[in-house]
């Protein structure tokens, strides 16, 4: 069985070679709850993903997705993210944010991530 330091390194293996949805279809639970901030969380793996795809479409090039710190704890992973990036805007965006997973048999069943701008 792997260890959830396993999975959550799995998990940004994935997204650092740029698999973000393939990541998230493998990791997600199906009744997933996302959450940025004090935003509204999305219910659901399909919302959660449209919602990526939506993201995603909005970025021209992505310059650095980097995971500076890792902990685990008892069915919780915190990954800290170096993320830039320029808008399909052309504007450069560029911060730091937490995501916190709860892992429950192998998925992730709620996500948050927190950040400023």
């Amino acid at each position: 069985m792997n260890t959830l330091l396993e999975k959550v390194g799995d998990l940004n293996d994935m997204l650092l070679q740029g698999q973000e949805i393939q990541a998230l279809e493998k990791f997600y639970d199906p009744e997933v709850e996302v959450q940025e901030n004090d935003e509204e969380p999305v219910r659901g793996k399909e919302k959660a993903i449209q919602a990526r795809k939506a993201f995603l479409s909005s970025v021209k090039e992505m310059n650095c997705v980097k995971p500076l710190k890792v902990a685990v704890g008892e069915g919780t992973t915190m990954v800290e993210w170096q993320v830039s990036y320029q808008s399909s805007e052309g504007t450069e965006e560029q911060f730091t944010q937490v995501a916190v997973q709860e892992w429950r048999d192998g998925q992730i069943v709620k996500e948050k991530f927190y950040f400023g701008k």
